[in-house]
């Protein structure tokens, strides 16, 4: 029978089974039978059939299983109903998710619910109805949206269940509500919560009453952004109930609290305060003990000893009735709740609350300890400065800030864990260095003053026998952390004491505790400069050779030998004369193993840099040629620390350099910058040290490459600056054939042989910055040029341009009329290109060109080319030889800034805001003076000028500017559309690079940002194009500034916002134009993640739009782009539907899943939704692995 059985389950679950009617009716008739079987084994087998068994057969076959289980269900026997409901939960869990709209789980549901519903309000036999209730709550979790229908019945068969005399009965009741509001409708719901206010109004009695509290939660964790709207009413009954005496009711009073903080964010607003004050008042509840603060400190061991006579003598009262922690384990969780929420705050919980947590550090009963640990830890991670404008010395706002409050705290705190270091209990010592670690990474070197008092704590876990590994490794890991972010002298007093341990965990047989050690050892070496390292250089070099020279360990753990013995050698070497060979040939060994070798280069270059000038001869003959062959590899890591190696290595012979010369050439190449980068400093060290090597470079394809690089739109930055060392580096060395007259051929050649004009503009810039670089290393040869051809030409002004900047040229009096002819070419790029070598030529002599320059722009006509040569000079000249000119400049750049033109402006306004930086105190006011202007195009010169002062970089115009910037921002009010799009754009510019400087004014700035979102009719006009008309709208970029603006500050300031007022606006732009659309649909992915509830309370008002777009169909006789256009919005729009599906609860929304349900049956939303989803965990899994 068994057997049979089994073989039956097999075949069902094959793909290929294929049964008639006959068979289905046969083999489902059989199976049901057999859950009556005496056999309890057999019934189990025949259970698992019914999974395979519904998806291969027909639907009323599928009615006849579940109506057979759902009669055996009421049967009397107990072993045949615990099979039937096992049985239905199988055929539940295999029925289609209600998303794909499937025709058969509805029907099933439909049937199961009904007999359910009348089993549940059957109350005689218990059991029933506890299993009727677990299958409710799997049901309405797993399909609740196909039973909406029978919302409204089943809410009435569960509400009476919460007076249930069985408090099970009523906890399954509560689990069953809380799936049931995940997707019920909004009467169903409202009638649920009337029923609980009410009932709560009504206070019968205790027991009920904290059912209905922990109802009220259930419903909260499970729908919060539905109860929202009722806080307002059901909180003060909470409030009320904490004053009741009776601490069952307490716990899930403050536990419903918790879950109004976490889920309903902006409706728990205004309570938090009493909140935190009544969980203030309970976390210290403990009616039943008496902490006796003054003996505290002295007696605290006889105190123990005491307590224990003390309970043997004390018969009245035990501890098993003491419920007050539970009480007191639920206000640390909640408060845990309330920091990790409402990071506006933070100021304030280090008034009240940090002083009450690290009072309680004392708590005595385990449990609770850990949860007040844990609410103190969300504490510091707040506090921790994420973003960079936060640690920005300029940004912060003076006075007290979270980190100076926590500052002050340092030693209330150490004192408090001073005593819990030397606890008995794991748990607590482990919640210790937890605290500690995370201390130290908010406000690194904080515990300076505290060491001494740490320390012997920290080496009591690492000798005493009763720890765990797990509190082992955690407290190397927090003396790790902790020698990291403190200054060396501090441990000074402290190595004797911390060595034996330390060694004694890097010989530990659980890799996971050596390795944490290796780390520590490390750390120590480093640190051994402050003290004589002479009496454990023996120990510390035992330890980690004998961990270097195991072959068959952890791979983390031989990494961390190498890194440690890299140091010991790098700092103690020369103390070493009898190991330091063997260990380099260990080294060696190393080397070649792929596991090890990039651990070992990096090892290899510290020892190289060291100060002790460690000979390495002895390895190099056989080291060089495996780094060599590493250029080969393709891992990029590995090419990066073998060219720092490379070129650190200066006992390298001419026989080695030429093996690493003959791997270079295909490293130099723009495909990799960073890697070209790298090559180029070797090879100018290598000019430097090995001249005579580079002697083969004249024929070899390094020069192709690094000519072919020179050309390449790609090269900037620091492989440009590179490249321009090497040039310099590499005249200097003199060699035949690779003098100032043969580079310069091989680098202009092409554009004087005509052949082919260069691909990019960029590559000419990069060319004449090469050709100046190599001038100025050789002043004496001087170019002499012949201009002719267009090409020629530009190469020709950019190097004259490059060469000016740094060299006075002012000799060559021919050079002014030249620029000047070429402003009228009929070249773009030509005239852009002289008129940056006359701004160039005029930094390298401010006095002789300077004014030629103002002059031409007052008297001739272009002058638009003359102000990009003065933007050039006001950019790169000195402050100090600018300043006498700075007063003629301005007023020549106020006559100019009302011109019709806007690239002019534009180019004025960038021309005041650089030269506003050089005398700030002057001409910030003077500027502001300017916004009241008759003219809108002086007003919004001025304002885009302002865009210019702003940088990354601190600088000294920050303070001057936080005080007016708000001026400057008024110009939001302007009635001049123009002049308000630019202080949009100005503002935005403020947001991305120094949000410090905006952070205050956000109240009164938002709500005119908001106002520029909205869509003006009075803007949209329409212009007749021949026989069309089409509609213009003047306000769009307008709204588009205003958008982008709102976008930036999700990054910088997102804590300032009120998201929901920012929702509204979100929402707005989901049904504008093209562009606003693409914007917002952008916000919604990032608002998922970054603050998910707040999303999930307006998910119903965000999905109605962006199925809108989804559907929209665009006209059959349409252009090209509209339809790519329509195509790009429904990819954007369903990379925000795909975000959205990442906040947990969002699916079960009813508009939500219908959507879904919609997308799934059309052919062509399916395909890109889930070619998104494929990208998006694809992605997510890149973003682990280089984490």
């Amino acid at each position: 029978m068994f057997m049979a059985t089994n073989d039956l389950m097999t075949e069902l679950q094959k793909d290929s089974i294929k049964l008639d009617d006959d068979s289905e009716r046969k083999v489902v008739r059989m199976i049901l039978k057999l859950l009556e079987d005496k056999n309890g084994e057999v019934q189990n087998l025949a259970v698992k059939c019914l999974g395979p068994l519904v998806s291969k057969v027909k639907e009323y076959q599928v009615e006849t299983i579940v109506d057979t289980l759902c009669t055996n269900m009421l049967s009397d026997k107990e072993q045949l109903r615990d099979i039937s409901s096992i049985g239905l939960k199988t055929v539940i869990g295999e029925l289609p998710p209600a998303s794909s709209g499937s025709a058969l789980a509805a029907s099933v549901c439909k049937k199961i619910t009904g007999r359910l519903t009348s089993a549940i309000a059957k109350q005689e036999d218990v059991s029933v109805q506890l299993e009727a209730l677990d299958i409710m709550a799997d049901m309405l979790c797993r399909q609740g949206g196909l039973l909406v229908n029978f919302h409204p019945s089943i809410l009435s068969c569960l509400l009476p269940q919460l007076t249930s005399p069985r408090l099970a009965v009523r906890k399954r009741t509560i689990m069953a509500l809380g799936h049931l509001v995940m997707s019920c409708g909004n009467l169903v719901f409202i009638d649920l919560i009337e029923h609980l206010l009410t009932e709560l109004g009504r206070n019968d009695n205790m027991s009920t009453t904290r059912t209905y509290i922990q109802c009220t939660a259930a419903i909260s964790r499970q729908a919060g952004h539905r109860i929202g709207e009722y806080l307002e009413k059901i909180i003060p009954l909470v409030v009320k109930f904490c004053n009741v005496d009776d601490d069952e009711l307490r716990e899930y009073c403050i536990q419903a609290f918790e879950s109004f903080v976490r889920r309903c964010p902006k409706e728990v607003y205004p309570h938090v305060p009493t909140v935190i004050s009544i969980c203030l008042r309970y976390l210290t509840y403990d009616p039943n003990y008496n902490f006796d603060d003054e003996d505290e400190d002295d007696n605290a061991m006889d105190a123990e000893q005491n307590d224990e006579d003390y309970q043997g003598s004390d018969d009245e009262y035990s501890d098993d009735d003491d419920m007050s922690w539970k009480v007191r384990r639920a206000a640390a969780k909640c408060l845990d709740a309330v920091v990790s929420t409402r990071h506006e705050m933070l100021p304030e919980f280090y008034r009240s609350v940090s002083p009450a947590l690290v009072c309680r550090f004392k708590e005595r009963e385990e449990n609770v300890k850990a949860d007040v640990f844990h609410a103190y830890l969300s504490l510091l991670k707040q506090t921790r400065p994420a973003q960079s404008w936060l640690a920005d010395p300029d940004a912060m706002e003076q006075g007290e800030t979270p980190l100076t409050m926590l500052q002050s705290q340092v030693p209330m705190i150490v004192k408090a864990l001073h005593k819990q270091l030397k606890e008995k209990s794991v748990k607590t010592r482990q919640c210790c260095f937890n605290m500690l670690t995370e201390l130290v990474n908010v406000l690194p070197g904080a515990l300076t003053q505290h060491i001494p008092v740490l320390i012997p704590g920290i080496i009591f876990s690492l000798n005493d026998k009763s720890s765990s590994s797990n509190l082992k490794i955690d407290a190397l890991a927090c003396l790790h952390v902790i020698m990291v972010t403190h200054p060396a002298h501090a441990f000074h007093a402290h190595v004797p004491a911390l060595v034996p341990p330390v060694v004694a965990c890097v010989g530990d047989p659980f890799y996971k505790i050596t390795s944490e050690a290796l780390l520590v050892t490390q750390q120590l070496v480093k640190a051994s400069d402050s003290f004589d390292p002479s009496p454990y250089i023996n120990d510390l070099f035992t330890c980690t050779i004998k961990r270097l020279k195991a072959a068959d360990i952890d791979q983390e753990v031989k990494e961390r030998a190498i890194s440690c013995m890299g140091q010991i050698i790098c700092n103690l070497g020369d103390r070493l004369p009898t190991e330091l060979p063997g260990t380099l040939l260990i080294f060696l060994e190393r080397l070649k193993n792929e596991i090890t070798r990039l651990t070992t280069v990096k090892a290899l270059t510290l020892i190289a840099g060291s100060p002790l000038k460690i000979d390495l001869r002895p390895v190099l003959p056989d080291a060089v040629p495996i780094l060599a062959s590493f250029l080969r590899k393709n891992q990029r890591a590995l090419k990066l620390c073998t060219l720092a190696a490379l070129d650190i290595l200066s006992a390298v012979t001419p026989v080695m350099v030429d093996a690493v010369l003959a791997e270079l050439p295909p490293l130099i190449s723009e495909s990799d910058m960073h890697v070209s980068q790298m090559a180029l400093s070797f090879l100018s060290t290598l000019a430097v040290t090995h001249p005579s090597s580079l002697g083969q470079l004249s024929s070899g394809n390094i020069l192709q490459q690094l000519i072919a690089l020179v050309r390449s739109p790609l090269l900037q930055g620091g492989a440009l600056a590179a490249m321009l060392d090497f040039y310099q580096a590499l005249v200097a060395t003199e060699t035949p054939g690779l003098g100032y007259m043969d580079l310069l051929r091989m680098l202009t050649g092409p554009v004087y042989s005509q052949s082919a004009a260069l691909p990019h503009k960029q590559a000419y810039c990069s060319i004449a910055k090469c050709v100046a670089a190599l001038t100025r290393a050789c002043p004496t040869e001087g170019p002499a040029k012949v201009i002719c051809s267009h090409s020629i030409r530009l190469l020709a002004l950019l190097s004259l341009g490059e060469v000016g900047h740094h060299v006075d040229l002012s000799s060559q009096p021919e050079l002014k009329t030249v620029i000047l002819d070429a402003f009228s070419s009929s070249s773009e790029e030509v005239k852009s290109a002289a008129s940056y070598a006359l701004g160039s030529i005029a930094v390298g002599n401010l006095p002789e060109y300077l004014p030629f320059v103002l002059q031409e722009i007052s008297s001739s006509k272009r002058q638009y080319l003359l102000l990009h040569s003065l933007k050039e000079i006001i950019s790169s000249a000195s402050v100090s030889g600018l300043k006498p000119y700075v007063e003629s400049v301005w007023s020549l750049l106020l006559k100019h800034c009302e011109c019709q033109e806007e690239g002019t402006r534009n180019v004025v306004a960038e021309c005041l805001g650089k030269l506003t930086l050089i005398d700030p105190e002057t001409l910030l006011p003077r500027l502001k003076g300017y916004l009241l202007s008759g003219s809108s195009y002086a007003r919004s010169s001025v304002v885009t000028a302002v865009k210019f002062t702003i940088s990354d970089q601190p600088q000294p115009i920050d303070p001057l500017l936080k005080n007016c910037i708000g001026d400057f921002l008024k110009t939001l009010e302007d009635p001049d559309l123009n002049v308000r799009r630019v202080a949009l754009v100005t503002f935005n510019s403020a947001a991305h690079n120094k949000p410090s400087l905006i952070r205050e004014l956000l109240d009164s700035v938002l709500p005119q940002l908001y106002n520029e979102t909205k869509v003006r009719k009075e803007l949209i006009r329409e212009v007749e194009m021949g026989p069309f008309k089409h509609t213009v709208d003047d306000g769009l970029d307008l709204r588009k500034a205003a958008f982008e603006c709102m976008y930036t500050l999700l990054d910088s300031c997102l804590d300032r916002i009120d998201i929901f007022t920012f929702l509204n606006h979100v929402e707005d732009g989901l049904k504008d134009h093209y562009d606003i659309k693409m914007l917002t649909f952008l916000m919604l992915a990032r608002l998922s993640s970054l603050c998910p509830s707040a999303v999930l309370q307006r998910l119903d008002r965000l999905v109605e739009p962006l199925r809108a777009t989804c559907t929209t169909k665009v006209k059959a006789n349409s252009v090209k782009q509209e339809f790519e256009k329509q195509d790009e919005l429904k990819r954007s729009a369903m990379r925000a539907v795909v975000a959205l599906l990442t906040i947990p609860e969002a699916e079960k929304s009813p508009l939500m899943s219908e959507f879904q349900s919609q997308i799934s049956s059309n052919q062509e939303l399916a395909a890109i939704f889930d070619s998104i989803q494929r990208d998006s965990s694809s992605a997510n899994m890149e973003s682990m692995d280089t984490s």
